[in-house]
């Protein structure tokens, strides 16, 4: 593994340019009209000026410097800690449940509230907290040990 990894702002070029955007499809508005002058720049920031190609590099290099459990071992810690965050990713990505609103009717989450509903049944039976509530904006209340 290479730890000389420069500084973005060492890599930079004037002129280069690490994004391309599409040409604006709605009408211009000129941010002073949105925006009070006191939050407005005067100075332009101070920012690297890298290509697109250069900036993927940077940023890959220093993420492999970082453990992941689909990266290495690593012999410490629980199955928990290390697996079940990677899981949770993936069903939180799940088309039944990525895209759902909170203020969706009800009819139409049935699934997600039955997870909800089995979840704080979980939670109060590992707890043994005599409340425990997820509510329809995935927050979760409670009120004392049971």
């Amino acid at each position: 593994m290479h730890n000389d990894q420069p500084l973005i702002f060492e890599r930079s070029k004037p002129g280069r340019i690490a994004y391309s955007l599409p040409t604006l499809d709605v009408p211009a508005v000129d941010v002073s009209e949105l925006v009070p002058a006191d939050y407005l720049r005067t100075e332009e920031p101070e920012l690297p000026e890298v290509s697109e190609l250069d900036l993927m590099r940077h940023y890959t290099a220093l993420s492999k410097r970082n453990h992941g459990v689909d990266s290495g071992f690593y012999p410490l810690g629980s199955c928990t800690m290390k697996y079940n965050p990677k899981i949770n990713e993936n069903v939180a990505r799940l088309a039944g449940f990525a895209h759902i609103h909170p203020l969706q009717p009800e009819e139409t989450v049935q699934g997600a509230l039955e997870l909800m509903y089995d979840l704080q049944e979980h939670l109060k039976e590992i707890t043994e907290w005599m409340q425990l509530r997820c509510n329809r904006r995935l927050a979760l209340t409670a009120s004392g040990p049971g």
